[in-house]
Formats: C-alpha cells, sequence, structure tokens
C-alpha cells in the first residue's frame, strides 16, 4: 500500500505535464503567470516604498552620514526581496484559486468526462472565499514559522527545511481543495487521498515553488497533477 503512492503521484505527474501545453491549459498558465507578476509588480513597488519610509523615520534619512541614501536603498531593496521570496507562494497559489476551477475542467473533460458531468460549479464567492482563506493559512503559518526559521539559519538548510515543513502541508491541503470541493457529496465526505499521499503532493510542488522558473510553472501543474490523484485515487477506492 505505501509502495503503490509515489507511484500515483509520479503517474499524475507525468500526465499533468502532458497536458501542460494543451491549449485550454497553456491559456491559464499564460493567464495565471500574468496576474501574478502584475500582483508581484505592485508588491514590490509597495514595499520598498514602505521599507525606506519605515528607515527613513528610525534615522536613517539623507542627512545622516555621507551615502546614507544608497545604504537605505540597497536595505530597501534586499527586505523587498526576501519579502518577495517568503510571500511568492502565497501570491501564486492564491491566484491559482482563482483559475483552479478552469485547470480542474480541462484536466476532467479530456482525461475523466463522467466526473467532470457530475461536478459543481463553484460561484466566484466560493472561489473567492477558498482563496482567502488558503491565502490566511498560508500566511498566518508561515509567520509563526519565521522565528523557528531564524533560528535554524546557522544550520544553512535548516531555514528552507522549515518553510518547505510548513507549506508541504497547506500546498497539500490546497491542491486537494481545488478538485474536491467540485465532487464531494457533503461537508462531512473525506477526500480520497489521505495525509501522507496529501503530504508527499505538497512537499513536491512547495520544492518546485523554489526552483526559479520551474516556479513559475509549479501552481498550474499542481492543480493538473492534484485532479489526476484525487480521480485515480478516487476510483482505484471505489474498484476495491
Amino acid at each position: 500500500m505505501m509502495a503503490s503512492r509515489p507511484a500515483s503521484l509520479s503517474a499524475s505527474l507525468a500526465l499533468a505535464f502532458g497536458q501542460l501545453f494543451d491549449g485550454a491549459v497553456l491559456r491559464i498558465l499564460l493567464k495565471s503567470l500574468g496576474v501574478t507578476l502584475i500582483v508581484f509588480i505592485i508588491l514590490a513597488t509597495c514595499g520598498w516604498f514602505t521599507v525606506d519610509w519605515a528607515l527613513t523615520r528610525s534615522g536613517l534619512d539623507d542627512g545622516l552620514f555621507a551615502g546614507a541614501e544608497a545604504l537605505r536603498g540597497a536595505l530597501s531593496f534586499l527586505l523587498a526581496v526576501v519579502g518577495l521570496w517568503l510571500t511568492w507562494r502565497i501570491v501564486a497559489m492564491g491566484v491559482v484559486q482563482f483559475f483552479a476551477d478552469e485547470v480542474v475542467v480541462a484536466v476532467e473533460r479530456q482525461h475523466y468526462p463522467e466526473e467532470a458531468s457530475m461536478a459543481r460549479d463553484l460561484s466566484f464567492a466560493e472561489q473567492a472565499r477558498n482563496a482567502g482563506r488558503a491565502a490566511a493559512r498560508a500566511l498566518l503559518s508561515n509567520l509563526i514559522a519565521i522565528p523557528f526559521a531564524l533560528a535554524l539559519m546557522f544550520t544553512g538548510v535548516g531555514t528552507f527545511a522549515v518553510f518547505w515543513l510548513v507549506n508541504a502541508v497547506l500546498l497539500g491541503r490546497e491542491l486537494q481543495d481545488m478538485v474536491w470541493l467540485r465532487h464531494r457529496q457533503g461537508v462531512q465526505q473525506a477526500p480520497p487521498i489521505g495525509r501522507g499521499q496529501r503530504f508527499v503532493m505538497g512537499g513536491l510542488f512547495a520544492g518546485m515553488l523554489a526552483v526559479p522558473f520551474i516556479n513559475f510553472l509549479a501552481p498550474v501543474l499542481g492543480a493538473a497533477s492534484a485532479t489526476h490523484l484525487v480521480h485515480r485515487t478516487n476510483r482505484r477506492k471505489s474498484s476495491t
């Protein structure tokens, strides 16, 4: 039983890769990527000015010493970049939440037409609530993790490990819910994939989100893979 889980996830990932550049999924990928970049540009600009203002108010103004302006600018840029790195997953997944239904529908129509015919459409309000809750959980969890990550900074890998662990748990749930919320028959019905399987899936894509360039594909690829994993697991359980 345990040995079949990685194979199931591997097969789901391979199927997702195969459909990633199909017309319907590619349009969603480009659309979500465009929105994510726009949000990031806005956040980066606001973050830079906010940090610059805070440093100026704290006494690091232009008249403090020669080069104070340049130092303040460098610190503002560095802190803004760190902040964006920490919030990339939150922003990217929050954006994809709004397009998740389109990703799931595109995959289901091609591979799972029977399940697609029985799915319920999520309203814009419900999608917005789901995205807001996921973003709030991610933001709160990552803020709680920051002190532990800082305490382990001397280890070299401890900081990354803390954020990976937290986001693996969160991301596994988010990816599962993108699919399962359209198909469950009631709030009490448990999803077909278990916690261990969900954690492995979340850990895989949490790692992808930390890799430059691949992180642009990870949210949509994750939604597609989760669709395959949920339905393949559900079919296997139904047939036993």
